[in-house]
């Protein structure tokens, strides 16, 4: 192409009209270069995320998932998250433990409870930190106290001196202090003067709720054990405080009665022996119960001594009539109920035969009978 030949081309370019497509340029390859690096490295960090995800899910999972035994942990009061982390890491409970520090910083563990807590390694790291966060009473190492059914104020305190860091001696001191008593006396509704009476043998007999206590890692007292007991009185006495008010008994008379109850039958025959002792009180008549007796020597037994039956000490239901003093052992809800709602009939005696079957009758010669006919020794005092 000749110089005028490419002047012309020239000018031919510069007049060609707006909007008319230009000629394809080629792309540079520097582009495609720069966006393929780009994906790399999104492909890169997606690739990173992912496997950290794993590795802190992996982390946080069981030490071992088939391993059930139960390790104590003590969490001391203050013990923040990091410190707790390393706890349960001292104690072979921790997969990973950056990852579980990182899950102790961001897993919303904002009210970790001190206690001692019995974990095992199948458990995972949040799994053990949800039940220090919201102390778990199913993780909560405990020890139970059981309060019988029947069993006296002493037994109750044997029993708490084999898991509480009392003697049994120094238990029943603390309930037959008579400042402490009345700090009781002003808290529970139920509790009034009566149990301060100089005839009363233990204050809180019969007050003490009989059931399964559970004590925790906290360092219960007696002052706090017993509490827990009165507590649990309170609820039961409280749902029934329109029917003792109708009953015409006062509290401590209904739990002096209803523990007499206790200790003569069992709960199937409760509400009819209990409707025995009722006609004998409305009649004047002595009660004429053994267990009391026993009562007063701190006994279960049946064979008393004829010394013991002539004991002039006010429990003595054999030889003066109306109600004891006070409780002589711990009841539960059904037998206060079988007391309340005791059976209407005419009986004033009854025994139990060798099978425990409760007979009743009307009058002296009806009981000689039952006695004689279902093969009982009879006591030349005994009455029922």
């Amino acid at each position: 192409m000749s110089r005028v030949e490419r002047a012309e081309a020239r000018e031919a370019k510069d007049t060609r009209p707006a909007g008319q497509a230009q000629p394809a340029q080629p792309r540079k390859r520097k582009k495609k270069n720069k966006g393929c690096r780009g994906l790399f490295i999104l492909i890169l960090v997606l690739a990173i995320l992912v496997a950290g995800g794993g590795y802190y899910t992996l982390g946080l999972r069981p030490v071992d998932p088939t391993n059930q035994e139960t390790v104590a942990v003590e969490i001391p009061s203050g013990s923040g998250a990091s410190a707790i982390v390393e706890i349960l890491d001292g104690a072979g409970l921790v997969r990973n433990k950056l990852c579980a520090k990182i899950n102790s910083r961001i897993g919303g563990y904002n009210s970790l409870k001190a206690n001692t807590y019995l974990f095992s390694p199948s458990m995972s790291f949040q799994e053990m930190m949800t039940a220090i966060n919201t102390e778990d009473f199913d993780y909560i190492s405990k020890e139970s106290i059981e309060v019988k059914d029947g069993a006296r104020l002493q037994q109750v305190a044997e029993a708490m001196a084999e898991q509480l860091p009392y003697s049994a001696d120094e238990i029943l001191a603390k309930w037959s202090d008579k400042s402490y008593l009345n700090t009781l006396i002003d808290k529970y509704w139920f509790l009034t003067d009566d149990i301060l009476d100089k005839d009363v043998m233990y204050p809180l007999e019969g007050y003490l709720y009989a059931d399964t206590y559970y004590v925790t890692g906290d360092g219960l007292d007696i002052e706090g054990f017993t509490e827990m007991c009165l507590d649990r009185m309170d609820e039961v006495l409280t749902e029934r405080k329109d029917a003792i008010e109708a009953s015409g008994f006062s509290v401590h008379e209904l739990l002096t009665l209803t523990s007499i109850v206790t200790k003569e039958a069992t709960a199937p025959d409760q509400a009819g022996v209990a409707g025995v002792f009722m006609n004998r009180l409305d009649q004047g008549m002595s009660l004429g119960s053994d267990v009391t007796v026993c009562y007063i020597f701190q006994e279960d037994r049946v064979d008393l001594k004829v010394s013991q039956l002539e004991s002039t000490n006010p429990y003595n239901t054999r030889k003066f009539a109306g109600l004891p003093p006070g409780p002589i052992c711990q009841v539960v809800d059904s037998a206060i109920d079988a007391t309340l709602n005791y059976e209407k009939h005419d009986y004033i005696f009854f025994i139990a035969d060798e099978q425990g079957i409760v007979r009743y009758s009307t009058d002296e010669a009806g009981h000689e009978s039952n006695i004689e006919e279902h093969g009982l020794v009879k006591d030349e005092d005994s009455e029922g």
